[in-house]
């Protein structure tokens, strides 16, 4: 189902390079090499088999099928018709694109640092990834995650996909002359690292962190399950609006679940983190998923709200108990409750009462 040009096991040995042979040999394709449609904005395909229609609408004459990281130009935004609940469409110049089957991205090349800002850990900086995705070449095999040996074992390309956010401490210079960046997440991984194109992501900066209203103590946050909403207040003044996507009541195969369900309550905030690598759950049932990008986390059991990069049906349950939430809705949320987390290391956990009280409800 994916292409498969290179194999399995030619991959595994170029994972398997040393860092001198790195500096010998290219292990990576060099942005400049990537095939991106000529727009502005794209669409990045997250459903295999997300079919091209000729109108807005279900029922309409699919004129194709497309892969799971297939991009489209994104023309523009129009209502259609679908029989699950969104109803938007994204059209392209080949037809349309239910918008839940793709993530809007941007591709952004950006210009490598040489050398790498000093923090607490060492040389390192957080990054966000500004292309629709960069492929990842494991550093330290065997691979230890269950995403790293799930990947390798269905395609030959591990990758990082537009909006996530994640730390890098080294800098080296393959031998096409290209500037690869080293991915080592501090928090949640498995200890997987990973040699990627530095030019894929931008420096994250200490002032587009700053907190957004710190002085103010009254804050609280709302997530209305049945409306599939989050709204922030600071007294009884609305300052912030956003759609997101709560716990799924039922599985892909329509099987209720009732351990998916986004707990209901008043949860105080107990930790935040800039980035985090994700998983939980059972086998089966289970997820594992890194570089999840401004993580609020409100429960015990890791719920949290957090930035979303594999689907874009924000307004309809979608979650394993999480909320869900856009790139930009999670870190606006990141910056503005409480407690505030300074960009080193990038986490900060409290103890009881805890930060900010997020209300999960059913209006």
């Amino acid at each position: 189902m994916k292409d498969t040009s290179v194999n399995r096991r030619d991959f595994l040995k170029l994972s398997a390079f040393s860092l001198g042979a790195l500096a010998l040999q290219p292990a990576i394709k060099p942005l400049a090499q990537f095939t991106y449609p000529p727009a502005e904005r794209l669409g990045r395909v997250v459903w295999w088999g997300t079919e091209l229609k000729k109108t807005p609408s279900p029922d309409s004459e699919t004129l194709g099928a497309l892969r799971e990281d297939d991009l489209v130009p994104w023309l523009r935004t129009r209502v259609g018709s679908h029989f699950e609940r969104n109803q938007n469409w994204v059209e392209t110049p080949e037809g349309y694109v239910w918008l839940p089957h793709l993530q809007p991205v941007w591709n952004i090349p950006n210009v490598p640092l040489s050398e790498l800002p000093t923090s607490s850990r060492g040389p390192g900086m957080w990054v966000e990834v500004t292309v629709p995705y960069v492929d990842l070449i494991l550093d330290n095999p065997p691979a230890r995650s269950p995403w790293t040996q799930d990947r390798l074992q269905m395609t030959p390309s591990i990758r990082l996909y537009y909006s996530q956010v994640t730390w890098v401490d080294a800098v080296r210079t393959a031998g096409d002359g290209s500037m690869l960046y080293r991915v080592n997440e501090p928090f949640g991984s498995y200890g997987d690292m990973f040699w990627a194109e530095a030019a894929a992501f931008r420096p994250i900066t200490e002032e587009e962190i700053i907190p957004i209203n710190p002085e103010v103590e009254e804050k609280r946050i709302r997530v209305d399950v049945a409306r599939q909403t989050m709204q922030c207040f600071e007294g009884n003044r609305e300052v912030y609006f956003a759609r997101i996507s709560s716990g799924a009541l039922f599985d892909y195969l329509g099987n209720k679940v009732d351990a998916w369900e986004t707990p209901y309550g008043r949860h105080p905030i107990w930790r935040k983190l800039i980035s985090l690598h994700m998983s939980g759950g059972t086998t089966g049932g289970g997820w594992d998923l890194p570089a999840i990008g401004w993580t609020t986390l409100f429960v015990g059991s890791g719920v949290a709200i957090h930035s979303t990069f594999w689907h874009n049906n924000f307004g309809v349950p979608m979650s394993r108990g999480c909320v869900n939430a856009t790139p930009e809705d999670a870190k606006w949320v990141f910056r503005w409750s409480l407690p505030s987390v300074p960009y080193d290391p990038g986490d900060m956990t409290v103890s009881l009462p805890g930060g900010t009280i997020i209300e999960v409800v059913e209006a």
